[in-house]
């Protein structure tokens, strides 16, 4: 093995050179316009300048929605950050289990890809033996997936489920791509891939479908502003699931508490049936809290109790950690409280990630839940600590 020495001159050039690339490598990641991105202490915090931010997220979902409510459909729209973890969720009223969980698959499918999830679709019809692969390896072969880039440089995904596909006026995937062409620039986002025809069936049209709707739609004693009514209702047969608009106003106070005391949150709402409504991850949260607020909204749904009752009784019990928490999949740490509107259950809200910063997850709750629906709202009723006996 060789040693050369190093002159002093020669170490400086070095060092001046490591220099340069160590400069160059932050450039190249930051060089993304800030306002699309987590930036300061939020960035620092998650050692990440190049990943979506919520309000770039939250612009990408409600400039799709807008257009689908022109065109008088509806749709679910997810937005991922760069590494997979939930930045944003809307599911407009209506939407089913399968409009809702394709379009994470599909915004799953470009992650992995690094490419709109069309391109699979298209060679799945040129090639239909490949699907197989694709489904092997857990990618979704349908148009609706679309990677988030700006000046070559990944920082999320988004994914667009729910309506029937009228290229090229219509489908998610237009949605999806008018949606950043609008947040970003159209000169910013990539032209959409080419729509092949898809393959013929030769049953086409051959096989009675039986007719399922119910002859009158579906009732709630609850406000209209609270619940899924009309159409939507109709179609997905429940007239007591909480509204988008519901869902939004309780994670909007919920942020707008946390961000007042200098925190942050994750946040989630799902309907009475366990299903996504709305979510988001302000920025600045890890893996862990959004993993947590998704575990405390779906555990007091399945409880029909706020977590933090559990987390007491977990305290009070005796023997320990009691069997059902495993059982169950529980999740006993305080933020998840179900929604309970004059008496009936809507949906559940989980919140993670503000902890002590913002006075506890559960406070966040309540001030979301307070601020949409006021008296009529069932809350968390907490008795002072009993005191010792003799004192």
């Amino acid at each position: 093995m060789e040693i050369r020495a190093v002159s002093s001159r020669g170490l400086g050039l070095a060092l001046a050179a490591a220099s340069v690339l160590g400069l160059g490598g932050v450039a190249r990641a930051q060089n993304v316009p800030e306002q699309f991105v987590v930036t300061g202490k939020a960035a620092e915090k998650i050692q990440d300048f190049a990943t979506i931010n919520l309000a770039t997220a939250e612009r990408i979902a409600e400039s799709c929605e807008k257009a689908a409510t022109a065109q008088g459909v509806q749709i679910s729209i997810i937005v991922l950050d760069k590494d997979g973890n939930h930045v944003y969720f809307d599911r407009m009223d209506g939407q089913g289990y399968l409009n809702i969980i394709t379009a994470e698959m599909k915004a799953r499918t470009a992650l992995m890809t690094r490419a709109p999830s069309k391109l699979l679709m298209n060679r799945s019809i040129q090639e239909p033996m490949t699907e197989l692969q694709f489904i092997q390896l857990g990618e979704f072969a349908n148009s609706g997936g679309l990677p988030i880039a700006i000046n070559k440089q990944m920082i999320g995904f988004v994914g667009v489920g729910g309506s029937a596909p009228k290229p090229p006026v219509w489908s998610d995937e237009i949605c999806g791509h008018k949606a950043l062409e609008e947040v970003f620039g159209a000169s910013n986002v990539p032209a959409l891939v080419e729509d092949l025809p898809a393959r013929p069936n030769p049953n086409a049209g051959k096989t009675p479908v039986p007719r399922f709707a119910a002859a009158n739609p579906p009732k709630s004693t609850l406000a209209a502003d609270y619940v899924v009514g009309g159409k939507g209702a109709a179609t997905v047969f429940d007239g007591n699931q909480i509204s988008l608009a519901a869902a939004k106003k309780i994670a909007r106070s919920c942020r707008d508490y946390a961000a007042s005391k200098g925190g942050s949150a994750s946040i989630y709402i799902l309907d009475n049936a366990g299903e996504f409504v709305h979510m988001e991850r302000m920025d600045g949260q890890v893996y862990n809290n959004i993993r947590t607020a998704l575990l405390k909204a779906q555990t007091s749904l399945k409880t029909r109790q706020p977590t933090s009752a559990i987390n007491a009784n977990l305290k009070n019990n005796p023997a320990g950690t009691p069997r059902q928490t495993t059982y169950f999949n529980l999740f006993s740490n305080a933020g998840g409280v179900p929604i309970v509107v004059d008496g009936q259950m809507i949906g559940s809200v989980g919140i993670g990630g503000g902890g002590e910063v913002i006075g506890g997850d559960e406070m966040c709750a309540v001030q979301g839940l307070k601020a949409t629906f006021g008296d009529h709202v069932t809350l968390p009723v907490y008795p002072a600590a009993s005191t010792e006996a003799g004192r």
